[in-house]
C-alpha cells in the first residue's frame, strides 16, 4: 500500500514503510463503531471492517492496529463456524450481542478474536486476521518477542507488516487473550475498541480483494475472506490439508530428489 485509503492516514506511508516506524494514526476525527454497524451479516461487515482501527489498552498500554484482513462465519449456515453446532460453553459470546469480541483458543497456543454480528443469537462473527500497528509499536514489539519475533525498529518495513499479519500474531501484538473474551468493542470506556473515520463508508471496492478463508476443510470454496489488496501485512494463504497428507508431505521432503 503505497498512499493513504481514508482520511488520518494521509502520509507518504510509502517512505514510513521502508523505515520500519507505524503508520500514522490518532483517535482525533475517527468515531468509535456503534452498534448498529455490527446489526448486519457478518459478509457485509466483514469488508466494511478493512481500514478501521482495533484499540486494545491495559496496565502496560495501548496498542492500535489498521484492519487489513477479516473473515466472515455465518453461525448456523456455515459448516466452518464454531456456532454450526450449535451453542456451547466455549461459543456462548458469539450467540450474544452484535459488537461483542469472541476470543478462542488454538492449537493449544495460540488466542483468536472475532467480532460478533447480526441479532442475539444468530451466532455470526468476523475473524480479525491481520493488522497493521498504527500505535504502541515498542508495546507490541515486546510482545511478540516473546514469540520469536525481531525487533524492526531501524529494520525494513517488511518486519513491521510481520508483527500482526494473521489472527495469532494480531491477538499477541495487541495483548488480547481470554481475559477479553466478551468484551464490548462498542462501549466508549472499555479496553477494546474499534475505530472508523468520522464518515467512513468503506474501502472503495478496487481496493478490496476477497478469497477462500484460511485452512478450513468445510466450505473451503465460500469467498468470505477479504482483505486490503496489497497490503504487506495480509497474511498468507494456506488451504486447509489434511493431518496424513501433511505427515506424507513432511516424508517426501525428505526423500532424495530425481
Amino acid at each position: 500500500m503505497t498512499n493513504a485509503r481514508v482520511p488520518g492516514l494521509a502520509s507518504a506511508l510509502t517512505a514510513i514503510e521502508a523505515a520500519g516506524t507505524a503508520r500514522p494514526w490518532r483517535t482525533d476525527g475517527w468515531d468509535l463503531l456503534p452498534r448498529s454497524f455490527f446489526r448486519r451479516p457478518a459478509t457485509v461487515v466483514a469488508p466494511g471492517l478493512l481500514g478501521c482501527v482495533l484499540v486494545h489498552e491495559d496496565a502496560r498500554g495501548r496498542v492500535a492496529a489498521e484492519i487489513v484482513e477479516v473473515e466472515a462465519y455465518m453461525g448456523s449456515e456455515d459448516p466452518a463456524s464454531h456456532a454450526f453446532r450449535g451453542k456451547t460453553a466455549r461459543n456462548e459470546v458469539m450467540f450474544g450481542e452484535p459488537g461483542h469480541v469472541y476470543v478462542y483458543f488454538t492449537y493449544g497456543m495460540h488466542f483468536c478474536a472475532n467480532l460478533v454480528c447480526e441479532l442475539p443469537g444468530d451466532a455470526s462473527a468476523v475473524l480479525l486476521r491481520a493488522g497493521w500497528i498504527v500505535e504502541g509499536t515498542d508495546l507490541a514489539v515486546a510482545r511478540r518477542s516473546g514469540a520469536g519475533s525481531q525487533n524492526p525498529a531501524g529494520q525494513a518495513g517488511k518486519r513491521l507488516a510481520q508483527l500482526a499479519s494473521g489472527p495469532a500474531r494480531l491477538c499477541q501484538a495487541l495483548g488480547v487473550a481470554r481475559a477479553q473474551n466478551g468484551t464490548d468493542a462498542c462501549d466508549p470506556l472499555g479496553a477494546l475498541r474499534i475505530y472508523a473515520p468520522a464518515g467512513f463508508g468503506g474501502l472503495s471496492p478496487g481496493l478490496i480483494a476477497e478469497g477462500p478463508r484460511v485452512g478450513i476443510s468445510s466450505a473451503a470454496e465460500v469467498p468470505w475472506r477479504f482483505w486490503v489488496a496489497g497490503d504487506k501485512a495480509v497474511s498468507a494463504y494456506r488451504p486447509y490439508l489434511p493431518r496424513q497428507k501433511r505427515r506424507r508431505s513432511r516424508t517426501q521432503r525428505l526423500l532424495p530428489g530425481p
